[in-house]
């Protein structure tokens, strides 16, 4: 199984044009949140145009996170409580949360073509052209070039804003940028080299050395030499780990078995070998992770791994997520991601798909790691029915976070705490501050050097809260015609809260009223009267808290 189908980009995508469009609303970034904000402005008689860096329409929620990340449901509404009302329909229940990619890539084709919307796949923005602080037209690797009156930066990287000039951040703040605990460097006890079950408070020796107990063999790949636990709350440029939300199947009809990716090293999954050579303790155990074909579990099998449990109503496919110290998150593989060029990102990806193609292939085949954890493994495969044109692998690759835009409200840990309460809401978070590792180092076990992992935190808000209209727009004076629903204005820690892709579709709805009025107003983005949206997003069902 080749992985020719699988990119982020290439150069043979991009397809000579000597083309000019003029339209009222440009959408760049064809993820859930661009969708919804390029169908909801042709709703409002915009006349517009969606612009993918890619081949694929949906971003995650196609992408293989069928596991929707919702935090509380109460506070999803407008066109993104109709999103799984839709996925609903097509299962016979009155919506539905959890589905198949395939299923997600049928209701945004399904928006799409009742939108009528000019989609352009494969455009990869390469200038911006400004008249003082407006956004004029944008051009597209390969020369089409658009004239907007209005533009929505929808992708996760945040290229447009950057290219127009708009303030951003890409790391973790300190805690005492917007007074936070939860911000910068982060040692905590959860996804570690450690026993205890949910708690996970009892560390474990794990050798940071290439030949264990050999200082002078150097360290192993991804481990820092640094305690970073010296920094805590500190500021740094790491970004939270990506990986893939991988679809697996169980069910031997659609199974394709793991295969090894070219240039497959096992070296890369030393920290597995040391890992599972330990004893778990009793809560490190679960009955629920691998079944046979009368969909009971067959073993039991260790919590630390990264067999998600199948998606309700009996369905034999998975969003297989990361889950313990070691697994499909690529620690510290992603850092250039935020604001690498195209190619650059090519590479990374690439990186990606082959670190966690061979993770699984190992965990499945590699004879230094416990019987019944290979067992596991081989139990699961990827499903022939999904992905069919990128070999079976999810085509989006997840980037929990990239750039992020500074504006004049930032929504921080005070937001997802209750304590203070933004009074112009175009929409709720309500999921856990949430943060993936960030990076490996050699920390100390029993007075031994140890890697330890750093960066995660997970830590559930007050109540849900809302995000502020000065959230998702630029400082005054910055851009008057660009609106960010994706990587709009908040720190690490709250952006790790908000960053779902639920809350994402609720603020592309929010982004496609507000420009709306914006043009027909003739106004700045900036200068929208909240009164006016407020009303619109009431009326489409929003829930604004």
């Amino acid at each position: 199984m080749s992985i020719t189908g699988l990119h982020y980009f290439l150069p043979s995508w991009v397809q000579p044009a000597d083309e000019t469009l003029e339209v009222d609303l440009c959408v760049y970034g064809g993820n859930a949140s661009g969708v919804v904000a390029a169908v909801k402005a042709s709703r409002l008689g915009l006349s517009t145009v969606l612009l993918q860096p890619g081949q694929h329409l949906g971003g995650m929620t196609t992408g293989g996170l069928g596991w929707t990340d919702f935090g509380r449901k109460h506070v999803i509404g407008g066109m993104a409580r109709d999103f799984y009302r839709r996925i609903g329909v097509r299962k016979g229940v009155e919506e539905e949360w959890a589905f198949w990619p395939s299923e997600a890539s049928a209701v945004v084709d399904e928006l799409i073509a009742e939108a009528g919307i000019d989609v352009r796949l494969a455009q990869y923005l390469d200038a911006v052209a400004m008249d003082g602080p407006r956004i004029v037209a944008i051009t597209l690797l390969g020369g089409l070039t658009v004239r907007a009156k209005c533009f929505v930066d929808a992708s996760y990287e945040g290229d447009l804003l950057a290219r127009a000039g708009v303030s951003y951040h890409v790391g973790r703040e300190s805690n005492a940028t917007y007074g936070e605990t939860l911000n910068g460097v982060q040692c905590m006890n959860k996804h570690q080299f450690s026993l205890g079950g949910v708690d996970e408070s009892n560390p474990v020796h794990i050798d940071p050395f290439v030949v264990a107990g050999d200082p002078a063999s150097g360290l192993l790949p991804g481990v820092e030499a640094r305690d970073l636990r010296k920094d805590a709350g500190q500021a740094d440029r790491k970004v939270q780990a990506y990986n893939f939300r991988v679809c697996m199947t169980d069910d031997p009809d659609l199974k394709i078995d793991w295969q090894a990716p070219a240039g497959y090293d096992p070296r890369l999954y030393e920290l597995a070998v040391r890992w599972f050579a330990h004893e778990p303790g009793p809560g490190d155990w679960s009955g629920s992770r691998v079944y046979g074909s009368d969909g009971r579990p067959q073993d039991r099998v260790r919590k630390f791994d990264v067999l998600s449990s199948r998606t309700p109503s009996g369905h034999r496919k998975t969003d297989s997520n990361n889950h313990g110290p070691v697994s499909s998150d690529f620690i510290g593989a992603n850092y250039l991601w935020p604001e690498a060029d195209y190619a650059v990102r090519e590479v990374v990806f690439q990186r990606h798909v082959a670190y966690q193609r061979g993770l699984y292939y190992f965990m499945a085949n590699d004879d230094r790691l416990p019987e019944d954890l290979r067992r596991a493994y081989g139990v699961w495969g990827l499903p022939k029915d999904e992905f069919v044109d990128t070999d079976h692998w999810p085509h989006q690759l997840y980037p929990r976070e990239a750039r992020r835009m500074v504006a004049e409200l930032v929504v921080t840990e005070a937001d997802c705490r209750a304590e203070r309460v933004a009074d112009d809401s175009v929409g709720m978070g309500s999921y856990t501050m949430d943060s993936h590792n960030c990076s490996r180092f050699v920390g100390e076990v029993d007075g031994k050097p140890s890697v330890m992992n750093e960066g995660d935190v997970q830590v559930p808000p007050t109540d849900p809260y809302p995000v502020s209209y000065r959230a998702i727009v630029p400082a005054r004076g910055e851009c008057a015609n660009l609106v960010v629903p994706v990587c709009f204005s908040a720190s690490h820690i709250a952006y790790g809260s908000a960053r779902m892709e639920p809350v994402f579709m609720v603020l592309g709805e929010s982004a496609a009223c507000a420009a709306s009025l914006a043009i027909h107003e003739g106004v700045d983005v900036q200068d929208v009267a909240y009164g006016k949206l407020r009303s619109m997003l009431d009326d489409a069902g929003q829930v604004l808290g």
